[in-house]
């Protein structure tokens, strides 16, 4: 009984402990190059789902390993479709064993997308690129800081068996509604 109760002791302490170390850059570091982005945003946008109105966020989360966007956007009822209201969320995390970074995006819709992370050199520009895929659209989302409080959005779609062949869906710009 006693090897029991010992090999459950070791099966349980196995299944709670962490199944990877740390990032090895302090968290303070890890999103100083998207520090610009930080905070609550509102803006208008355009493109081929219509005008609509909304906002969104980027916060740091689970003591700043991981940075959280959530989105909403609200498009009213046109003549050939009823309002509707879009909503997504967006994890970006370190990639383990690397220093880049990913992201895994959800929406209301039930779409799940994989990205990559790029950071321009001058740290202005932060462009998230799906994973291509042979069946499926690919997808590029890029934040361009325009000004202190500013940034300029596009989000650009590539059809299947394309997958470096955008056009521009949404083009807008975002204005920071609260500090970082």
């Amino acid at each position: 009984m006693r090897h029991v109760y010992q090999l459950l002791t070791v099966l349980l302490t196995t299944a709670i402990a962490p199944a990877q170390p740390a990032p090895a850059k302090p968290a303070a570091d890890l999103w100083a190059p998207l520090q610009f982005l930080l905070g609550d945003w509102v803006g208008e946008g355009g493109g081929s789902p219509g005008q609509s109105v909304g906002g969104f966020s980027f916060q740091p989360d689970l003591q700043r390993r991981i940075l959280v966007r959530k989105s909403r956007a609200e498009y009213p009822a046109t003549k050939d479709r009823p309002a509707f209201v879009h909503d997504d969320l967006t994890i970006v995390y370190p990639q383990p064993g690397t220093d880049r970074l990913r992201a895994i995006y959800f929406d209301n819709e039930g779409h799940v997308v994989n990205y990559s992370v790029e950071i321009s050199g001058d740290r202005s520009t932060v462009q998230f690129l799906s994973d291509p895929s042979v069946s499926g659209p690919r997808f590029r989302l890029t934040y361009r800081r325009t000004g202190e409080d500013t940034l300029g959005i596009q989000f650009e779609i590539s059809p299947p068996g394309q997958p470096d062949s955008f056009s521009t869906y949404i083009q807008a710009a975002a204005r920071r509604k609260s500090a970082r």
